[in-house]
């Protein structure tokens, strides 16, 4: 039994282990659309503007479910609040396969995304009941890097699927499927009565509605992280296909790479600062350390994009992705921000303000792909977005507890 949190050991890594579960399932969900995108534009007649809309829908009801969705998760069962929310996306996802136009499959990206906004939140929620601060980056790490391995796993398995039984088979399939997590979640997860409360010290009113600095640093941070990755979720099947000319199973079988680094590095970066903090390094100074050290590996990106050689480039593709280092860091300075009876809402809060991102970048590179007919002006401008988030994660965001 841990101490700090009044569940044992033998549960909470387990718990971890199946909040990565249901990002990985979250991102194949969500990014079936991204990997099928040239099937279905075929299918629906859609041109590059048509298609940044697409992607651009599921944003639409997450980003704006963030913050009611963070307030609920610090007050509701997150035993069955999780599942519930969980089963509704699993469900959308499955009916997407039934839609024959672009309005049904706007609508139904739109239901999946009311589902999934409790990942984030509900996530954060719980690995602050259930973890101490020096294992919060790795424990924030692998919940999130569930979704980088939707996409390294999913790529490939998802353009096998079209390739052999159509989109919509593979909606249904991936979908329906997903059903069986909850199985485990509700066998494992500790009834509301047994979790830990939030201490006194969290008890302060709300920093939300007093614009607290620290989260709003945070939000404009996120805002330049969600972008540059958003871009690489939304955009980076279509650039193998359209621009280096790859057949969709190849091209899917190349994303393997940047997304695999991705999943590997999240948990990772969450991993080396918790041992900085260990070896007596401050909290902040530790993540924003390596949360700086990531952000500019980005700078692989543009080369990637100039490069003749497919192999180098998914090389350099691979290393752009290194970014994910940042990630578990990024999620455990909020929770060292936030005071701890509003971790969910904070969570919420920042991230509704990164998933704007998730709304503008597809339909901002959409638009300079239509006016250019190049990908390579949409990496430029996710590369400078993201390293402006630098000096506002060390200047805006100051400790708020004594570490």
């Amino acid at each position: 039994m841990n101490p700090a949190t009044g569940v044992s050991t033998a549960r909470r890594w387990p718990i971890a282990g199946l909040l990565f579960a249901s990002g990985l399932i979250n991102y194949l969900d969500r990014s079936i659309v991204a990997v099928a995108l040239p099937l279905i534009a075929h299918d629906l007649h859609l041109g590059p503007a048509a298609k940044g809309v697409l992607l651009s829908a599921f944003f639409w009801s997450y980003a704006i479910m963030q913050v009611p969705m963070g307030w609920l998760a610090d007050r509701c069962d997150l035993r069955w609040g999780y599942a519930s929310f969980f089963a509704a996306w699993s469900l959308a996802c499955g009916f997407t396969g039934f839609a024959a136009t672009l309005s049904t499959l706007i609508l139904l990206r739109i239901v999946l995304g009311i589902g999934e906004s409790i990942y984030v939140p509900g996530g954060m929620k719980i690995v602050s009941l259930l973890f101490e601060h020096k294992e919060r980056g790795l424990a924030s790490g692998i919940m999130n890097c569930g979704t980088r391995a939707g996409l390294a796993v999913g790529t490939p398995v998802i353009a096998w699927l079209v390739v052999r039984s159509g989109w919509k088979n593979a909606f249904f399939v991936i979908g329906f499927s997903s059903l069986v997590w909850l199985v485990p979640w509700l066998l494992i997860f500790p009834a509301r009565d047994r979790l830990p409360a939030a201490s006194a010290q969290g008890m302060r009113g709300s920093a939300v509605g007093r614009f607290d600095r620290n989260l709003l640093a945070l939000c404009g941070a996120h805002i330049c992280y969600s972008y540059y990755w958003y871009l690489l979720v939304t955009w980076l099947p279509d650039y193998l296909v359209e621009s280096r000319h790859m057949p969709i199973q190849k091209a899917a079988g190349f994303a393997v790479v940047p997304y695999l680094t991705y999943t590997i590095a999240e948990p990772l970066g969450g991993w080396l600062a918790d041992r900085l903090i260990r070896l007596g390094w401050r909290e902040s100074r530790a993540r924003k350390t390596m949360i700086t050290g990531a952000f500019l590996t980005s700078l692989m990106l543009l080369p990637a994009g100039l490069v003749a050689n497919d192999l180098i480039a998914v090389l350099l593709l691979g290393g752009a992705a290194l970014v994910g280092l940042a990630t578990g860091n990024i999620l455990a300075l909020l929770q060292l921000a936030a005071p701890e009876d509003e971790v969910g809402l904070w969570s919420g809060v920042q991230n509704f303000a990164g998933n704007l991102s998730g709304i503008v970048a597809p339909l901002a590179t959409g638009l300079l792909i239509a006016r250019t007919g190049s990908h390579y002006p949409g990496f430029v401008v996710a590369v400078i977005v993201l390293l402006t988030g630098i000096p506002i994660y060390w200047w805006g965001v100051k400790d708020r507890i004594a570490e």
